[in-house]
């Protein structure tokens, strides 16, 4: 350890110390930890016993917080913290460590730099580093002498990163308050990688003016972020426009013409993040494309942070940012996402815990964490994409939306370019889990994009088992009285049979279509007034109340057993009327719902809620059309791939896109 560092010009700054721009403490165990560390058990020691795995995944998600905050007068500045006389802060935090583990895999850092600049008499600070199991080691320390700040530097291998492990610092306060004057991590970098890429931000926006403005002036207010931004291309897709938000002329003002507002159809988010790729490429000047969702709330030194990995991967590659809740800020809703090919279905890596909460338990005390996790794709609500990539396996698909990420992700990967979702960086956004997307219009998207990603790319002869299982998620559809999803379902199928050219002229009118097909169906038919429903009423009682908790394999085989049944059985006359039962969406499981001839269940977003009734004669109808359809893709799988690999070049086109525009691609080259 050496004290003072002199300037280096082939130097770059990796990553600095940050606190909340907006001093908010809600945010802040992200930032700064005052919990101590309480590592959970090695998987090793719990043994294979599936009792005490089980056992241990509950202990882990136990909170080891003790309430500590810090207070609110602490928070100097963006890069500056006091530390009270006598405590102790750590900086092994989700946006402060240091994510050795994907540097090392990566980039071509082989040796980083922690400059730690301190003041306050007897003040230490104190550098660790963990392993891929967790495990944390001392490194190094320095101590202040005397009342004036001191700057501490370290020089740090990143050898021992191969599997996982990050770098932080602690800082201790002695017998008067210390101040982290500011902090960063830093590297010797080749001379042509010393300079930062610029990017074109893209946002996609649709009817969110105050949410979109809000992040355009995030933007724009931060002048080592807007240093880097060559254009903002916003795609208004809304009648709610971004340009009359009250925010919206500062944000302009501050980015001085280098934001766009482009109206155009409502192309969905696919049409937006297109557009955003075909006006960076049309322009030739960014090394980057970064989408952006309009309903984020941004840590803008993600993009600063972003943009420096990508600068310095081995290979150009995508880089992209987690996701926290915007509901619950320090839970983790999105840690890097993977393709299971066998079923072609996106999920989380198996070693990756769902809705991790910082607050109950911190990066130190979470070996998971410290494992490195390599993604197939990262969701497009933070996403850097080199223009060399976009030029090279085209633009993303017309889905509209659902799947244009994923796809987009797995077909650079099969070019070459891989994703990297990067610790570190992160938006605030709307988890997935509080919408209704897989039952109301967007099932439609859902389904035909799947199998439209899956015809492209599955590894498997005739989708593996991808039909197998969209036949007994129908099935789960129709037992849980949700026509008008299934009838979205099967309508999606129907058009992938019909072939990739119908791509792009279904992307503006698929979703009036898709909404008129579902309008008379009576679980499309949702109010949010709870007295626009009948009281629920039964003509005999039942004898036990239907259960809310989840059952085993062998109950739900029963179950499915007796729901097919009753198909064949009459309804019963009051249940036309009246509801049977009424059903919140935490509890309306298709076994619950299968055993009904009505209810009312709520949406899982809480605002609205429908009666349903079962309908033997439709349940038959859509059952055989159902297996009818899945029969025939089937069948015709290894046909379609074929024609959905050829057209593939066509379809992801800037001339294509350009059409769709209603653009002269001609005229803009």
């Amino acid at each position: 350890m050496t004290q003072v560092s002199t300037e280096n010009p082939a130097r770059r700054i990796l990553q600095r110390f940050i606190l909340p721009a907006d001093r908010d403490l809600d945010v802040m165990p992200l930032y700064v930890d005052v919990e101590a560390a309480v590592l959970d058990a090695d998987k090793l020691s719990v043994g294979y016993s599936k009792e005490a795995r089980n056992l241990n995944k509950a202990s882990m998600r136990q909170s080891t917080s003790t309430g500590r905050e810090l207070s609110v007068e602490d928070i100097l500045g963006r890069h500056s913290l006091r530390v009270v006389a006598g405590e102790r802060v750590s900086l092994g935090s989700y946006f402060n460590a240091f994510p050795a583990s994907y540097w090392r895999r990566w980039t071509v850092v082989k040796q980083v730099r922690l400059n730690v600049t301190l003041q306050g008499d007897d003040a230490s600070v104190v550098v660790y580093k963990s392993m891929a199991n967790g495990r944390s080691q001392r490194v190094d320390a320095g101590q202040v002498q005397g009342a004036d700040a001191q700057t501490f530097t370290f020089d740090l291998s990143l050898v021992p990163f191969q599997d996982g492990g990050w770098y932080w610092f602690d800082v201790v306060a002695g017998k008067v308050d210390a101040t982290l004057v500011a902090a960063t991590w830093d590297a010797e970098v080749p001379a042509d990688r010393l300079e930062a890429g610029s990017c074109t931000v893209g946002i996609t926006t649709m009817n969110r003016p105050d949410f979109c403005a809000k992040l355009i002036k995030q933007i724009s207010d931060d002048p080592e972020v807007s240093a880097l931004v060559d254009d903002v291309v916003v795609a208004e897709q809304g009648t709610q426009k971004v340009v009359d938000d009250p925010e919206f002329p500062a944000a302009e003002a501050a980015l001085d013409g280098r934001l766009r507002v482009i109206e155009q159809a409502n192309l969905g988010g696919s049409g937006g993040f297109a557009r955003a790729q075909y006006e960076t490429l049309k322009a030739d000047r960014s090394k980057y494309v970064l989408f952006l969702d309009d309903d984020i709330v941004m840590e803008t030194e993600s993009i600063l942070r972003t943009i420096t990995f990508g600068d310095l991967c081995r290979r150009p590659s995508i880089v992209g940012g987690h996701m926290f809740s915007l509901f619950r800020k320090t839970q983790l809703h999105s840690f890097g996402e993977v393709i299971n090919r066998w079923r072609f279905w996106w999920m989380s890596p198996l070693t990756v815990e769902n809705d991790w909460d910082f607050a109950a338990r911190n990066l130190r005390s979470t070996r998971w964490l410290h494992r490195r996790i390599d993604a197939d794709f990262n969701p497009w609500f933070f996403c850097l994409i080199p223009t060399e990539v976009v030029k090279e396996i085209g633009l993303g698909l017309p889905l509209f939306i659902k799947w244009d990420d994923s796809e987009y992700g797995v077909r650079a990967q099969a070019a070459g370019f891989p994703t990297i979702s990067m610790p570190g960086a992160a938006v605030w956004h709307v988890p997935w889990t509080d919408k209704n997307d897989a039952l109301d219009w967007q099932a439609y998207f859902h389904q035909r994009n799947r199998f439209v990603a899956a015809l492209l790319h599955s590894p498997f002869p005739r989708g593996g088992r991808m039909v197998r299982e969209s036949l007994n998620h129908t099935a789960v559809h129709l037992l849980s009285m949700h026509y008008s999803t299934v009838e979205l379902r099967l309508k999606a199928l129907e058009d992938v049979l019909a072939g990739p050219h119908r791509l792009h002229p279904d992307l503006v009118t698929k979703l009036p279509e898709v909404r008129a097909l579902r309008s008379d169906f009576a679980d499309a038919q949702t109010k949010s007034d709870p007295d626009a429903f009948p009281p629920v009423r039964r003509a005999k009682p039942r004898k036990r109340a239907f259960s809310h908790e989840l059952i085993g394999r062998g109950a739900q085989l029963t179950a499915a057993a007796k729901g097919a049944v009753r198909q064949f059985l009459p309804v019963r006359p009051m249940s036309r009327e009246f509801p049977e039962a009424e059903i919140m969406a935490q509890d309306s499981f298709w076994w619950t719902m299968a055993a009904q001839d009505s209810a009312i269940y709520s949406m899982p977003d809480g605002t609205s809620a429908a009666f349903v009734k079962r309908d033997p004669e439709l349940f038959k109808s859509l059952s055989a059309r159902a297996l009818q359809l899945h029969k025939q893709i089937l069948q015709e799988w290894p046909q379609l791939s074929q024609q959905y690999k050829a057209a593939l070049g066509e379809i992801t086109s800037p001339q294509t896109w350009a059409t769709t525009f209603g653009v002269d691609h001609e005229a803009d080259a």
